[in-house]
């Protein structure tokens, strides 16, 4: 693989202004795509064959339910009054005239309409359904901003709006994210004592997840992505792509500081650094692709988008950066450094890493102490993962519009009037049998109303809300689904299905408790294969996966404290405490051990590399933590600047979700990657590099590009 990626390197730097054009004209073609081609994302979650989304389907289908956006407009009256009596009624009649001659409005109730009232038993509470043409999702900003100024001018009452039509789709762009850009070029500044150059990293991953951003939008004008997925792709294809170019960019620079030429250092650094990031990037796409086994189109959509986005990064490192740092040329060192012989460039060089001389030789020599403290730290923070709660059902931000209208709601018609569970029965006589089983219903823990059968046109099929007593995203509601499937499973004369946001919920968290297993056996092993094909050891890879099961239940642990119980709130601008999203466990180990093996394999590739030029095995560890340290340390830097800029403003379960990969990064790489796998190779001496005989008949994947040395002039003649 080195011998390939050198010859492409090389050649990418020769041909370098057509490598940037056909950069250039596929970001311009996908960038019109996105504009021409791109269509709505979906906010729900949900499985195709489970028992609440099939119920779901079937209602839409046998009542006509479904189709149009819908909000509820949440109408109070002033305390001491009520929305029924003679000064108010005619008020929220004036209200209800307004909505439904709202841009894109087809309907809105009347909640003192006789023949289906909406107004709680105080009659202090009423809200109004406002029906968009729109389906869920194409609601315009324009059409949510005049629903929330109708509900301001109310004549008196307090007005609230609440439901899909008032959520905004997420979004990639805000101050926050810009931040941790700006974070992200000062690290590379630093890094490289050159604005210029980290300014050309940024841009060289920039083309990169503007490329895969914008196809994935290109990708929702045919089919139904979730509304996370373009935003989870351009987090990590930012964050992947700066740090792929580091890599080749900092080794660019070692190998002309040895006195090599510009094309033949260029082509050296991708065949090596280019050969570890192609190796990392195919642990992270095995990694995210593996999440189809899980059997859930929205997940496997997600873990295939961001897929293809590391691609695009992984490319972009081996052929559009060479050809930027051939224009470059020597120019990417400093000044001194650029007619500097090679000996005393490589001096300067190794001035550099005393801090991280000084690191590795703490480790090394009190290895069994760090890799306790490493151990049981970690293990520390990771004890509230024992209370981690999930859900599917988001809670609106606090302080917002839709979070005081359910909060209205609940005051006024009880805390699971939020979360209604709808029982489906389905046979000739359904309405009948329906009715016979309401008392069966009432029956169960946590239920504070049951609604009379509602048949549809022929008869066929018959629907029973029903109320829980607690909210839709509490224990007792989880449990409550779960006893209402037991209770109707001996109904005889129909067919029967429970359904609504908790079932939804409940559903998605048994399938992915029950795919977890295979995901972590798939992906695991397929990465232990290919870490043993690069490192030649068995104990090398494993202590790499025992660290990154130590880096998850940190990250989750420290996630649960923050967002379950409330932790450190303020510092990530939170709005309110509640459980996890159900998703993110699985996504977490999906991007995390990806993200983890990158840097095992850069930081011990180099150690690997000097034990193959014969160092001992402690030497080799600090000779190769020496020269790849200060570069993991710029890049997990980067890395956590990128997610943790999505931290502050992000909405919805992105928030979680970017907290608990920025805090990974840090763990990992500060942690495990420095610490913990050092402390551990050096115990193991000698015998890290152990690997059966039974084995050595095994393809060799030459990461640190051995081969090249072994033929450099065959390899520099040919290219030329």
């Amino acid at each position: 693989m080195a011998r390939l990626l050198y010859r492409l390197g090389f050649g990418a730097q020769r041909r370098r202004l057509v490598v940037v054009l056909l950069w250039l004209l596929v970001l311009g073609g996908t960038a019109v795509g996105a504009a021409t081609l791109s269509g709505t994302t979906s906010g729900s979650f949900s499985i195709p064959g489970q028992e609440s989304t099939t119920a779901l389907d079937k209602i839409s289908d046998e009542f006509g339910a479904g189709g149009g956006a819908t909000a509820r407009v949440v109408v109070e009256a002033p305390d001491g009054q009520k929305v029924t009596s003679p000064e108010n009624a005619p008020k929220l009649a004036q209200l209800v005239q307004k909505l439904s001659a709202l841009p894109g409005v087809t309907s809105a109730s009347n909640p003192l309409d006789p023949r289906a009232p909406t107004v709680n038993a105080d009659q202090d509470v009423a809200y109004s359904t406002v029906t968009y043409e729109a389906k869920p999702g194409d609601v315009t900003e324009e059409q949510r901003t005049a629903l929330f100024d109708a509900t301001r001018d109310a004549g008196g009452l307090t007005a609230e709006a609440t439901g899909e039509a008032t959520q905004a789709p997420p979004h990639v762009g805000g101050p926050a994210e810009v931040i941790g850009v700006v974070i992200a070029l000062l690290v590379l500044a630093v890094t490289y004592g050159s604005l210029v150059l980290a300014g050309m990293n940024l841009l060289t991953a920039g083309v990169g997840v503007g490329i895969g951003a914008l196809g994935v939008t290109i990708a929702t004008g045919f089919m139904d992505l979730q509304s996370t997925t373009p935003i989870l792709a351009a987090m990590l294809g930012l964050a992947v792509g700066i740090d792929y170019a580091l890599f080749i960019i900092n080794r660019y620079r070692h190998e002309l500081r040895r006195g090599r030429d510009v094309g033949d250092a260029i082509g050296t650094a991708v065949g090596t650094a280019g050969s570890a990031v192609v190796t990392a990037g195919l642990t992270v796409v095995i990694a995210l692709a593996g999440l189809a086994v899980v059997g859930i189109p929205f997940l496997t959509q997600m873990g295939v988008a961001a897929a293809l986005t590391i691609i695009v990064a992984v490319l972009v490192a081996v052929t559009l950066v060479p050809a930027v740092l051939g224009y470059l040329g020597r120019r990417v060192l400093p000044r001194k450094q650029r007619t500097a012989p090679a000996e005393a460039a490589g001096e300067a060089g190794s001035h550099e890493r005393g801090f991280f001389r000084g690191w590795i030789g703490v480790v090394t020599r009190n290895r069994v102490v760090a890799l306790l403290l490493a151990v049981v730290g970690l293990g520390a923070v990771a004890v509230p993962v024992l209370s981690m709660e999930t859900t599917l059902v988001a809670a609106p931000p606090a302080g917002s519009t839709q979070a005081r209208a359910e909060r209205m709601l609940a005051d006024g018609f009880g805390e699971g009037f939020n979360g209604p569970l709808v029982v489906l029965f389905e046979g000739d006589n359904a309405a009948a049998t329906a009715a016979a089983t309401v008392p069966a219903i009432e029956g169960a823990n946590d239920v504070a109303l049951v609604t009379p059968p509602v048949p549809n046109a022929d008869g066929t099929a018959a629907m029973v809300t029903v109320i829980p007593g607690s909210g839709p995203a509490t224990a007792a509601t989880e449990q409550l689904v779960t006893d209402l499937r037991d209770r109707l499973a001996d109904v005889s004369g129909a067919t029967t299905y429970v359904t609504g946001a908790t079932a939804v919920s409940v559903d998605v968290a048994v399938a992915l408790d029950e795919a977890m297993p295979v995901y972590l056996a798939l992906v695991v092993g397929l990465a232990l294969v290919l870490l043993v094909l690069v490192f030649r050891s068995l104990l090398v890879p494993l202590v790499g996966v025992l660290g990154f099961l130590l880096t998850i239940g940190a990250s989750l642990g420290a996630t649960v404290a923050v967002f379950q119980w409330g932790w450190l709130a303020d510092a990530v601008n939170l709005d309110g405490t509640g459980p996890l999203l159900s998703l993110t466990p699985i996504l977490m180990v999906g991007i995390l051990f990806g993200l983890a093996m990158d840097y095992q394999i850069f930081l011990v590739s180099r150690m690997h590399e000097a034990h193959h030029h014969g160092r001992s095995p402690l030497d080799a560890i600090g000779t190769g933590f020496r020269q790849a340290a200060p570069v993991v340390v710029a890049a997990a830097l980067i890395m956590f600047s990128v997610f943790a800029g999505f931290v502050p403003a992000g909405e919805g379960p992105m928030k979680s979700i970017a907290f608990a990969l920025a805090i990974g990064i840090l763990f990992d790489a500060f942690v495990v990657r420095m610490v913990l796998v050092p402390a551990a190779l050096a115990l193991l001496g000698e015998k890290a590099w152990w690997l059966p005989k039974w084995l050595r008949r095994l393809p060799t994947l030459d990461v640190e590009g051995a081969g090249l040395e072994e033929d450099r002039k065959e390899l520099v003649d040919a290219t030329r």
